[in-house]
């Protein structure tokens, strides 16, 4: 009888060394390296980011953190989300080399690279450990698929167009009209 020999599982103090400036994930104890991202990923990085850093600071709600910066969301588990909303009343999951638990908002920006996993692989994990509210933005579609935490499931609430208006359900009073967003 041929048996087989249980896959290594890494933990973050595996990740923590990975070489510095490399952008790595951990899922569920296996390393993985995502590629870069393109140019409309990066405008619509600092189109979203730019705006909710700036009324999350004015708010006096939490931090805004934009890629990379490490979530560890457990021992197995550590990932670099596009952006990130820690609630100021959470304040104390940052530290100075990561966020130790869930933050109230995830934002992964769509690549054709990482799509599959944002909707299934990380939507379970953000949804196991916590995440409110998760955003799915795919540049080319011009649409943010929201997400809400219901129970222990991250469940769409509304997908959002060019033409229309996002609001927060954490960061509340934050609404940015999507043709800022997505002005190419």
């Amino acid at each position: 009888m041929v048996t087989q020999t249980p896959k290594l599982k890494l933990t973050y103090e595996d990740y923590a060394k990975t070489p510095e400036g490399e952008r790595w994930e951990l899922i569920d104890g296996e390393l993985i390296m995502p590629p870069s991202p393109k140019e409309a990923h990066q405008a619509v990085q600092v189109d979203l980011g730019l705006p909710m850093h700036l009324f999350a600071r004015e708010n006096d709600l939490g931090k805004i953190y934009l890629a990379p910066f490490d979530v560890v969301l457990s021992d197995t588990d550590t990932v670099q989300p596009d952006l990130l909303f820690v609630s100021k009343e959470r304040l104390h999951i940052i530290t100075a080399d990561n966020v130790q638990g869930a933050p109230d908002l995830v934002v992964e920006i769509r690549s054709p690279s990482t799509a599959r996993q944002d909707w299934t692989v990380n939507r379970e994990l953000y949804a196991r450990h916590g995440v409110k509210e998760y955003w799915l933005v795919d540049p080319e579609a011009a649409t943010v698929a929201v997400l809400l935490l219901d129970g222990r499931e991250l469940k769409v609430a509304g997908v959002y167009g060019e033409g229309d208006t996002l609001d927060s359900a954490v960061m509340s009073g934050f609404s940015i009209a999507l043709a800022e967003v997505f002005r190419g």
